[in-house]
């Protein structure tokens, strides 16, 4: 049997590898996004809806707003009742959102323009440097840079000589 060294032992009650809670709350991006700038979407197709007004981007999706990048096979853009603005954005099909040195993957996300938020859903992803934390469900709010992070979540913490 090998010995356990005294400092491994402390290290290991200290900082566990493997985390699990209820919810958390991590920072997100490299600086708080301004959720009010302009939008740039570009995609291989466009559908335009008049009646509902919606406009549907398919083949690969980018969206971005100052640092932030949001890719994903479909979005769907809702537009504000009198076609003034962008209401919301409704990605899906495997989402991918980076900001900074943050990166988060989900099945599907909504942005919220006007709440400066997005909600991700379904298997969500967050790396930050070589940390990630995983859960059923993650909301950004851009205005602050933070995240909060719910439904079976679980941290991978490396220490700095990994």
């Amino acid at each position: 049997m090998l010995p356990i060294r005294p400092a491994l032992l402390a290290l290991a009650l200290i900082l566990p590898l493997p985390v699990y809670a209820q919810g958390a709350n991590v920072a997100f991006g490299a600086s708080r996004q301004d959720s009010s700038g302009p939008v740039e979407v570009t995609a291989d197709n466009l559908s335009v809806n008049q009646s509902d007004g919606t406009a549907l981007y398919t083949g690969n999706v980018v969206i971005g707003q100052g640092d932030m990048r949001l890719a994903a096979p479909r979005v769907l853009v809702v537009f504000a009742e009198d076609n003034s603005k962008i209401d919301r954005l409704e990605a899906t099909g495997g989402v991918t959102l980076v900001s900074g040195e943050d990166a988060a993957e989900a099945e599907r996300a909504d942005y919220d323009i006007d709440g400066g938020t997005i909600d991700m859903a379904g298997n969500v992803l967050l790396t930050q440097g070589p940390s990630a934390v995983t859960s059923e469900r993650m909301r950004v709010d851009l205005d602050a840079g933070t995240a909060q992070m719910s439904g079976r979540v679980k941290t991978i913490l490396q220490n700095g000589d990994q």
